[in-house]
């Protein structure tokens, strides 16, 4: 028997690849139908992007390459707001419930369906969708976020989804130790990396093209791959900027609405890259002689599970991080924590000097044992022995 699972993800299928995406390709004997996040209707008003997201709802599903099991769809627009009054929020969500069930019902999902969410503000879909059962899977401290929210809706919202969930799944220690005291079905399962895309710059380091914009960078070159969000600590990049003229740092990824960089643009050793597609980062961190993994202490920060982590240890290079988020303890052996400013200098140049194959080794050891493959084999186990999954 086939699982049939609607994910309401916090993440757009495309184009960066999160937990959400490689857990619901690696799900088996299961057809998935994901919904993107909806905007808000007030969202064109800050980032002119959105606008052309508010009518996406309109198009029909696409079926993921490779994953034919898959079919995004994106939601409708929502009101504002709703991460600060529960009645707004109650709003948006009945009118979701009627667009998915119109979407169930025309992929053939009933009462069978695995109900599978990623943000507390889900709590208010439950009751309108038909399902056998609720799984929510926490990756993040919402309640920590920025912006229009009130972080004790946030945290009642998350309660209210949390506790008659048939199972729930938390990122961090911190998370699950919270999460645990509403249901004891919660299980700590971080976050991993695609292994079989960033293992290959240490596999095929000799063959791999060097990008035309890293051909004429200064080393050594210490790269940073991921959203550039609020809770990154940009003052240590910028002090490492500063202090290390000579030294490249070049940053890939988008900058998030409402985060203001100009300050470090002023430094000609600092490369804004954008984005790249997963499949050719390898290219670029086989250019790079450090990783760096650095998070501004907080509440965020302290509970998140960085997917740019793992994705560092499955390259084999060094990496030189903060001490938050936590995770980062476990993996003190092979890689560079620093708990000040000035420690984070000089690891970063003890870092670019490694000349340890033995430190390599670990680190891929390391990172195959976090390959999402083996997370969501994890995550498989426990839904199959609690009976939220048909294993065939």
């Amino acid at each position: 028997m086939k699982n049939h699972v609607v994910c309401l993800s916090t993440t757009n299928y495309h184009p960066l690849p999160t937990r959400k995406q490689n857990v619901m390709s690696r799900l088996r004997n299961s057809e998935v139908l994901y919904f993107d996040p909806p905007v808000s209707l007030i969202a064109p008003l800050k980032d002119k992007k959105a606008s052309a997201y508010i009518n996406k709802y309109k198009q029909p599903g696409e079926k993921v390459e490779g994953h034919e099991n898959i079919t995004v769809y994106a939601l409708p627009p929502v009101l504002p707001f709703f991460n600060k009054f529960r009645w707004v929020n109650k709003i948006n969500q009945k009118r979701q419930a009627a667009f998915v069930r119109k979407k169930m019902r025309e992929h053939g999902f009933g009462e069978e369906t695995v109900l599978w969410c990623y943000s507390p503000s889900s709590c208010d879909i439950v009751e309108h969708v038909p399902h056998r059962a609720l799984v929510y899977d926490c990756v993040d401290r919402h309640s920590a976020y920025k912006g229009h929210i009130n972080p004790a809706v946030v945290d009642q919202m998350e309660r209210d989804l949390a506790k008659p969930a048939d199972q729930v799944f938390a990122t961090a220690v911190g998370l699950a130790e919270t999460l645990e005291k509403i249901n004891p079905t919660t299980k700590m399962i971080p976050n991993g990396a695609a292994y079989e895309i960033f293992s290959r710059v240490q596999k095929e380091k000799d063959t791999l093209p060097c990008p035309a914009d890293m051909k004429e960078l200064k080393h050594p070159v210490f790269g940073f791959v991921g959203m550039l969000q609020e809770c990154i600590d940009y003052a240590l990049i910028e002090k490492l900027a500063k202090e290390r003229p000579d030294a490249t740092i070049f940053l890939i990824g988008r900058t998030l609405p409402g985060v203001d960089l100009t300050h470090l643009q002023q430094y000609p050793n600092i490369v804004f890259h954008g984005l790249v597609p997963q499949p050719e980062l390898p290219a670029y961190l086989a250019q790079m002689d450090v990783c760096l993994n650095v998070f501004r202490a907080g509440a965020l920060s302290k509970d998140v599970s960085p997917l740019k982590f793992y994705e560092y240890l499955a390259t084999g290079k060094p990496v030189v991080s903060t001490r938050e988020p936590l995770q980062v303890e476990d993996f003190k052996d092979v890689v560079y924590i620093a708990h000040n400013a000035d420690e984070f200098l000089q690891l970063c140049d003890a870092a670019a000097a490694e000349n340890d194959p033995e430190k390599v080794r670990k680190r891929l050891e390391y990172g195959a044992q976090c390959s999402w493959t083996e997370r969501v084999h994890q995550m498989e186990q426990v839904l199959y022995a609690g009976g939220v999954l048909h294993e065939s």
